[in-house]
């Protein structure tokens, strides 16, 4: 069997990942874009020359009808053909510079999405079990998926078409002012109003993005909760109730929309292009009347002043996109800067575990300012001892042995793990060499093999996962499956029974042959002829290893190196069963109560 002597760490380091700005959703995306800016500069280049090109064209067409009406001296023929070229020259040239532009952004905004969701990903993975504790499964994969999306529609179509809309204005103001300054009025006066109107936009179409996005993660969260507990909403018959919170969420999700599309609606740029387009219309002609501009300037004029058409109809759906990145990008930096009291730290003690397990006058409480849950818990393990922890429901118990591997981190005293404070301890070394089965048993929707090697992933052979399945109780049901074990299991577990789940977990913690070992009530679920299966399982595991073991099972209490009685939080009295039997009331009383 393979055999972890020197824990190794990961090849997933959480605290080594690059720290992104997290001051505002703008700092933390430019952050980002710092690692594209070669893309980013192709994506410039060719948008700006594109839209140069784009600009171009128009002004030939009104050359070729200066030639055409003899305004132009020159052989027309030539210089028709001449023009002709260019435009297409023109054409050609756009079209390969749009697209390196669009290839560059959608790199650019591929990559965006990949690194935020990573981000997020390892930043929840390294959040202790308080902060998850507090948080709705539905809402963080509602920010996991469609907020990071949206920041990447941001980039693509959203960015892209804001600078293709900017240089769609600039360009043609550039134009038209080597035709006549004049002509400028009607396109500055766009630009100006535009300009405010925009920003209106904006200031309306914020607060309600936002809305928008947080009505999604309620409605996803409704949803995920239904789903995941659809046993227990069927057994209890409140597919009605739940139904109609569902409708709630998304009533509130589609108003949501509703307010947003009312303020698409007053979007006024579209009116104010059309006033420019008249407005230029009239200019030009009253000059064309005055001899003061010829028909091609005109035509041109014209042509440039129809491209801004794009950018005041492209605003509408740019505006959204952006202010709909940004309201995701601030969602998913609600999650980064939550703060967690769990200190990865990397640079903490890594060594081979004995198992010495110390109390010292242990306190813990949850960081909401709760009353405390554990109160001056003080006792010893020696390598190799088992420790047996008893008590009433609520008692402490489980919470107790969360606090080894740092599940969660004490209040007050501290832990000792082979003389050393458990958060001095490199938190992969730590949790390596400690492994926890508990009554419920969490398996993933993987093969029965891969969750049995889930602890050393790709370090261990099938030889191994074998091995470990044979003496864990586990091989001769895996076999009788149709793929062995090559057999997904289905979410959670929940295609196994409670003793396959169990074995399949004791299985997992001899392949990763852990040195301290927490055992949760393993048994306590089951029928007696899988506890049976399940007690020889559990008593090759124990060999060697320090354990802790919450259980009322009489059978394994007498096994026990020591006993813990806690009582509200407290170690009330510690000792072997024989000397508790007969010196504690309170531990009468619960054997008397419990099924032994």
């Amino acid at each position: 069997m393979a055999v972890q002597t020197v824990p190794q760490k990961s090849e997933f380091r959480v605290e080594t990942a690059r720290t992104y700005d997290q001051s505002r959703p703008v700092r933390w995306i430019l952050a980002h874009l710092a690692d594209n800016k070669w893309w980013l500069a192709a994506f410039f280049f060719g948008m700006t020359v594109t839209n140069i090109f784009n600009a171009a064209i128009p002004r030939q067409v009104g050359e070729a009808f200066s030639v055409v009406t003899g305004e132009a001296a020159g052989d027309a023929f030539q210089a028709i053909a001449t023009l002709g070229l260019f435009v297409v020259g023109l054409t050609i040239g756009r079209f390969f510079c749009d697209t390196l532009a669009s290839l560059s952004i959608e790199v650019v905004g591929k990559r965006l999405e990949r690194d935020g969701r990573s981000e997020l990903y390892r930043n929840l993975l390294g959040k202790s079990q308080t902060f998850h504790n507090q948080q709705r499964v539905g809402d963080i994969m509602a920010r996991a998926a469609n907020d990071v999306r949206f920041v990447n529609e941001m980039m693509t179509p959203g960015f892209s078409l804001l600078y293709d809309s900017m240089m769609a204005i600039l360009m043609p103001v550039i134009f038209i002012a080597f035709i006549d300054l004049r002509l400028l009025l009607a396109p500055l006066a766009f630009c100006f109003f535009y300009y405010f109107a925009l920003r209106h936009y904006m200031r309306q179409l914020d607060p309600v993005s936002d809305a928008v996005r947080a009505r999604f993660g309620d409605m996803n969260a409704t949803l995920n909760e239904a789903v995941s507990g659809i046993e227990v909403v069927k057994a209890a018959g409140q597919e009605r109730q739940e139904l109609g919170k569902f409708i709630r969420d998304a009533r509130r999700y589609r108003d949501m929309f509703v307010a947003q599309g009312e303020v698409q609606a007053r979007y006024i740029p579209t009116l104010l292009i059309g006033v420019a387009i008249a407005g230029a219309f009239v200019h030009g002609v009253y000059l064309l009347n005055l001899g003061e501009l010829s028909l091609g300037d005109l035509i041109g004029y014209m042509g440039l002043m129809w491209v801004l058409r794009w950018p005041a109809f492209s605003s509408y759906f740019t505006f959204y996109l952006i202010q709909m990145g940004l309201s995701g990008a601030a969602r998913i930096l609600e999650l980064l800067k939550a703060e967690t009291e769990l200190d990865q730290n990397s640079d903490g003690y890594t060594a081979p575990m004995q198992g010495e397990i110390v109390f010292e006058n242990v306190t813990f409480r949850h960081g909401d300012g709760t009353d405390d849950l554990l109160r001056n818990i003080s006792f010893s393990a020696k390598p190799g001892e088992t420790i047996a922890i008893v008590g009433q429901t609520g008692s402490g118990k489980s919470t107790l042995t969360k606090l080894v591997n740092r599940t969660y981190d004490v209040t007050d005293g501290r832990i000792l793990i082979d003389g050393v404070d458990v958060r001095d301890w490199n938190l992969d070394s730590l949790r390596s060499q400690i492994s926890i089965i508990e009554q419920d048993i969490f398996l993933f929707s993987r093969t029965v093999a891969e969750n049995i090697a889930f602890g050393l992933g790709q370090q261990v052979s099938r030889a191994d996962i074998e091995r470990a399945a044979h003496e864990a109780q586990a091989h001769t049901f895996i076999t009788h499956f149709k793929d062995g074990y090559d057999t997904v299991v289905g979410e959670r577990g929940v295609t196994l029974s409670g003793g396959q789940r169990q074995r399949i977990a004791i299985a997992r913690a001899l392949l990763t042959d852990p040195r301290i070992l927490i055992l949760d009530d393993a048994t306590s679920a089951v029928d007696s002829a899988t506890e049976d299966e399940i007690q020889k399982a559990i008593k090759r595991v124990l060999e060697g290893r320090t354990t802790l073991l919450i259980t009322h099972r009489l059978s394994q209490i007498r096994r026990a190196d020591r006993v813990l009685l806690v009582r509200r939080g407290e170690v009330v009295a510690q000792g072997t069963h024989d000397e508790l039997m007969a010196s504690s009331t309170l531990y009468q009383r619960i054997f008397a109560r419990y099924d032994i």
